[in-house]
């Protein structure tokens, strides 16, 4: 085998459905579909450019290429066994992206959502990172998305409404940004005075000092004890929130144990 040949993953998923005699059990194994598992072992012999099964009605049975080809691979493996030993004390680790705010509330949730036995990577961005390609594991969104290869399950709606702690302050925290509520702002307070701010956080900084009134996401506003709501909901910025995550990684254990607990966490906040 070449290196252009050598991929790991494959080869690991190789070692299962050889070791498992077809698709349903590796499928067990490596917690991957059986079409998925199916679609890689065909790529794989097409880069090999050999046979490694032959596919009989009640599994898979391995070729003489994919005996020799399941030999060499446990000889590999047995040598990097001990790396992967050492490699299991520590906690598999999950990345989470959201924007800046739920961001702040996830933090606060840190301890519940890792439970002891995950760790986690949050990744605050107002932007929307490429789950696809490994960016972010797990994502809170603020639409569905379109994208293929994504699994996604609405958890609730985010309302908008105008804060300050000052409810007399006429000047606005305008952050400079295009998510809708920057945009929104930037339109409502034209020729109103203003405090440019590129960091959301700060505009709340600014209505807790009574320097400005600002649009914040009701799950923040309405929680923080120094501030007044000044308005209804906005309606053009009110949107569903969506949990997102890759439609094979969400079957990871770890994976699939801090979907359920930030999807239970989510659907509280809302709630409330």
């Amino acid at each position: 085998m070449n290196e252009t040949m050598m991929d790991w993953d494959d080869l690991r998923l190789f070692l299962a459905v050889a070791r498992g005699g077809g698709l349903a059990a590796a499928s067990d194994m490596t917690k991957k579909s059986a079409p998925t598992l199916g679609r890689r072992m065909v790529a794989l012999e097409k880069r090999l450019g050999m046979d490694l099964f032959i596919r009989l009605p009640r599994g898979y049975a391995l070729t003489a290429e994919g005996e020799a080809l399941l030999a060499k691979l446990a000889e590999v493996e047995s040598r990097i066994a001990p790396l992967s030993e050492a490699g299991k004390e520590r906690k598999p680790l999950v990345k989470l992206s959201a924007g800046t705010w739920m961001t702040h509330l996830l933090c606060q949730q840190a301890r519940q959502i890792t439970g002891g036995d995950v760790s986690i990577r949050f990744i605050a961005a107002d932007h929307v990172l490429d789950i696809r390609h490994r960016e972010a594991v797990i994502g809170i969104r603020n639409r569905r998305p379109e994208q293929t290869g994504l699994a996604c399950r609405r958890v609730g709606q985010v309302a908008f409404a105008v804060y300050a702690s000052d409810p007399a302050v006429t000047t606005w925290a305008r952050v400079v940004g295009r998510t809708p509520s920057a945009r929104w702002v930037a339109e409502t307070s034209a020729g109103q005075p203003a405090i440019e701010v590129t960091d959301p956080r700060n505009a709340l900084d600014l209505a807790l000092a009574g320097s400005a009134r600002t649009v914040l996401p009701c799950f923040i506003g309405d929680r923080t004890e120094a501030l007044t709501r000044l308005s209804r909901p906005i309606d053009d910025l009110s949107h569903d929130q969506w949990l997102v995550t890759h439609d094979e990684e969400r079957f990871a254990p770890a994976v699939r144990t801090v979907i359920r607990r930030v999807e239970a966490w989510l659907r509280d906040l809302h709630r409330g």
